[in-house]
């Protein structure tokens, strides 16, 4: 018998309890035992949930979770990089509970302390609910890539923004629209702030970047841009070039150290992140040996993300272990951080003023900083006022690529709102 306590019964938490009971024949022949849960804790404990807790223990503060004696499991539901969330993960581990979280700004932020807590007291972190809901990449890279030099992962790490992306190329709607369409159907919070600008993208690759590289999580290096800037006429444009736009997380090893960046970016329609739509979350990795490895799949929702919890509940159960970043906190590397110094091609859209000379302006602008521009598209007549003019680039530095763009918005001919996006091979 394994015995878990669940913290925080919101859409996950209830999912987590669904899925035990419904399958528990199943999940305690895979799991060698059965799990029991044997305690719960939530800040209501009136209010009506979607999911039987009939026969199981009721614990008014998270924290007494970590401190019953005949609890062999904490399951960290409740979310947040802080506060009660941190707490009860530091008091679990160190009073020899394992940790299972779906809380990505709680490991991307404290995975190191958190992890030196669990070889301390010899018990696990397990997190593969924390990036992309139901899809086990997390598992891929600890265990089933182990054996590869990873050079690379990106990915499609939000749901919100890949869902907002496909209806505005799709409908033709403005960012707004989508936005509040995203809001109705519940793929989008009411204060998507965290989704749409990119956040919650960041952390999830913070964690990406530290498995993929055997490093230690470096959020605070992480490069980040949201979408929304971008407008139905940048997805029309990316088609016309023979691409899609998506937000995505990229993390790579250059000849100067790891470049990270979470940012909207043109993304060829021969790539398979291309065609990945709607809510769907996708992650590519590439390693020496095995190549390029995609997974797909849901990214978020409670039975998904249940899916991934129960999994690890699962792998404790039958003694599956491995440290929490794949190699021991003593072996984690610090990188340099490359930034600024990486070479990629760029999308420019501007809307400019029929005024003479101004696309002259903007070539010497983009040649003074050793830039060579690959192609140059204009929509609309000039009679009819701003025309939109779409500028792509040869591979050029990031920084002189963003001195550039800084310098061209700064024209006076050149119009509100201008857009800057990499091209991702």
């Amino acid at each position: 018998m394994l015995n878990i306590a669940i913290a925080g019964l919101g859409t996950v938490g209830a999912g987590v309890v669904r899925l035990l009971k419904q399958n528990a024949g199943t999940i305690s022949s895979r799991a060698g035992k059965a799990i029991k849960i044997k305690a719960v804790s939530a800040r209501n404990k009136g209010k009506k949930r979607d999911c039987d807790l009939t026969g199981i223990d009721w614990a008014e503060k998270p924290q007494a979770l970590a401190e019953m004696e005949d609890v062999d499991v904490i399951v960290e539901l409740i979310g947040g990089g802080e506060g009660p969330a941190k707490q009860l993960a530091e008091a679990a581990l160190k009073n020899g509970k394992h940790l299972i979280t779906a809380n990505k700004a709680l490991i991307a932020a404290h995975g190191i302390e958190l992890a030196k807590l669990a070889e301390a007291s010899k018990v696990q972190i397990a997190y593969e609910a924390a990036v992309a809901g139901g899809i086990p990449v997390i598992k891929a890279l600890r265990e089933g890539l182990s054996g590869n030099s990873l050079t690379s992962v990106r990915g499609i790490l939000n749901g919100t923004c890949n869902y907002i992306l496909t209806r505005m190329r799709e409908g033709g709607l403005d960012f707004k629209t989508a936005l509040a369409e995203a809001q109705k159907l519940g793929y989008a919070e009411a204060d998507p702030t965290a989704d749409v600008d990119g956040h919650d993208s960041a952390n999830k690759l913070a964690i990406l970047a530290a498995l993929t590289f055997g490093s230690k999580p470096d959020l605070a290096s992480i490069r980040l841009e949201g979408i929304r800037h971008i407008t139905p006429l940048d997805l029309q444009f990316a088609d016309q070039l023979e691409c899609r736009i998506k937000l995505l997380g990229v993390a790579k090893l250059t000849p100067m150290g790891l470049e990270q960046h979470v940012a909207p970016a043109l993304i060829p329609k021969k790539s398979p992140l291309a065609h990945v739509n709607g809510p769907l979350n996708a992650v590519l990795m590439r390693g020496d040996f095995v190549g390029d490895v995609m997974l797909e799949g849901q990214g978020a929702g409670a039975e998904p993300t249940a899916s991934a919890v129960v999994a690890d509940i699962i792998d404790l159960a039958r003694g599956r272990t491995t440290p929490a970043f794949g190699v021991p906190t003593k072996d984690l590397k610090t990188l340099p951080t490359a930034r600024g110094s990486t070479k990629m091609r760029y999308y420019m859209r501007l809307q400019l003023m029929d005024k003479p000379g101004v696309v002259a302006d903007i070539s010497t602008v983009i040649g003074s900083e050793g830039i060579s521009i690959e192609s140059l598209i204009q929509r609309g007549k000039p009679s009819s006022g701003a025309v939109p003019v779409v500028v792509t680039t040869h591979e050029a530095d990031m920084s002189a690529m963003h001195r550039a763009f800084e310098k061209i918005s700064q024209i006076k001919a050149v119009g509100l709102h201008p857009c800057l996006m990499q091209i991702e091979e």
